[in-house]
């Protein structure tokens, strides 16, 4: 494997907006590389004796996984920090918190609700700040995404991309590197469920500027006719709980099955993020069929990570 660059040594991960498109290629080709060269020598021990540290204020599969195997991997170690047992808990504040850790640890992962707190956690540590999912973001998982869709299709340019459902976070980041790559992307969702009106215009701008497009519609037969991928996400996100009764019948109409991928392109794919609640958001028959990548797509959490974490950590 060629030697991994040094100019995103010390850069926080907090937004797909935040990296421009030649710094995400970087990751992405690098992601690539870690991938192949895995399939025959596992440890590529880049980082040795890095420590990464994980703050989780939701609970996690992919994320979490990918990150303790990753570091591993590349020769550092992983630290498991549930908020519930740090003193944030006890209202100790997030720049003394960010302080403190820069101190012990070489980056610092947060999972957690409100955006502005993995903003803040970035601005007062001295040492990368990574965005493992936010109310507003899932850049993570956009990395994946899109690492994916080159794999499948050799190419992103030219590739229309349709997410149909709640205009959520993983939709907010799916459009931001769909943007960033001059993919046309479109979301169907129903009326009150549509993605946050600052992301979409600054994402139709870049989008433009990058050679695609960025459409809104309620029609999820609309978005998914012709597309290369049709891509889902669950109804009722993390602290949705008590909305889920009335997301199932909002939502109801935008279930990809079968007939919705009927209508998209003959090699399109199936896409999701992961966890699935079969027969919800997305049919048994297409998330278990030969079409759907969500499977790829969990992987290559593990592959991009991998990559941000060779890149950023010092």
């Amino acid at each position: 494997m060629a030697g991994v660059p040094q100019s995103l040594k010390g850069r926080s991960f907090t937004r797909v907006a935040s990296w421009s498109r030649d710094e995400l290629a970087t990751l992405l080709d690098l992601a690539d590389e870690l991938k192949a060269e895995r399939a025959h020598r596992p440890e590529l021990r880049v980082l040795p004796g890095r420590t990464i540290g994980l703050i989780f204020h939701k609970p996690s599969t992919r994320t979490r996984v990918a990150f303790e195997v990753g570091i591993a991997e590349l020769g550092g170690m992983a630290l498991f920090l549930p908020a519930s047992e740090l003193q944030l808990a006890r209202g100790e504040s997030y720049r003394d918190t960010a302080l403190v850790l820069s101190r012990f640890l070489s980056a610092l992962m947060i999972r957690t609700f409100e955006h502005q707190e993995v903003e803040e956690f970035a601005e007062h540590a001295s040492i990368p700040v990574i965005n493992g999912l936010t109310d507003l973001a899932h850049p993570l998982q956009a990395l994946a995404d899109a690492m994916t869709l080159r794999e499948r299709f050799g190419t992103l340019e030219g590739i229309r991309l349709a997410y149909v459902g709640d205009g959520n976070n993983v939709c907010h980041s799916l459009m931001r590197i769909a943007a960033r790559f001059g993919l046309d992307f479109v979301a169907a969702t129903p009326p009150g469920y549509e993605p946050d009106a600052a992301i979409v215009s600054s994402s139709r701008d870049e989008a433009g500027a990058a050679g695609g497009s960025v459409e809104l519609t309620t029609d999820p037969r609309d978005a998914a006719r012709h597309a290369h991928a049709v891509y889902t996400d669950v109804w009722t996100s993390m602290g949705q709980d008590g909305e889920r009764e009335q997301r199932l019948r909002d939502l109801e109409p935008y279930r990809v099955d079968g007939d919705l991928l009927a209508l998209a392109d003959s090699d399109g794919v199936a896409m999701h993020c992961l966890p699935a609640h079969v027969g919800e958001e997305i049919a048994g028959d297409v998330l278990y069929g030969p079409r759907c990548l969500a499977w790829e797509q969990a992987e290559n959490r593990l592959h991009t990570q991998k990559a941000l974490m060779a890149l950023v950590i010092r």
